[in-house]
């Protein structure tokens, strides 16, 4: 295959930034689009405008996850019921109740996606909660 030709392919991935949503905290894009699918990178409760972490319990930081999450799917034109699965990070999961009354808050009561809970033992920033999403675009 010719240079020419490589060069004229559609690329296989589109990086996502929006300035609605906080700035990366290392080397990594805040979402990548590829095969019809948005792959968000996992977000912690940083409040974009200020550039630091929301203060407050696991509900408060879910909640400011959630919103950023959700400024990076409008970035791309989707919303809410775009998210096929979401991946959750608890520093504890004695807070599993505070997310799931966080979760009915934002979706509703029916139009959760799937999603997966683990505990881990860090997080960066003293983030309490992470989440990262994937979402089907068109």
């Amino acid at each position: 295959m010719s240079n020419q030709k490589i060069n004229e392919r559609k690329p296989i991935r589109e990086l996502i930034q929006t300035d609605n949503a906080p700035n990366a905290v290392g080397t990594y894009s805040q979402a990548v689009s590829a095969g019809g699918f948005l792959y968000t990178s996992g977000q912690v409760g940083i409040n974009p405008l200020t550039g630091e972490m929301v203060s407050g319990n696991t509900k408060e930081q879910c909640f400011q996850v959630l919103k950023n999450i959700l400024a990076i799917l409008e970035a791309r034109n989707l919303s809410l019921v775009n998210i096929v699965k979401l991946n959750v990070f608890l520093k504890d999961l004695n807070d599993f109740g505070d997310l799931n009354d966080t979760f009915v808050d934002f979706f509703g009561n029916t139009n959760f996606p799937a999603r997966s809970t683990i505990e881990v033992a860090g997080l960066p920033l003293g983030a309490r909660v992470e989440i990262d999403c994937i979402a089907v675009e068109g």
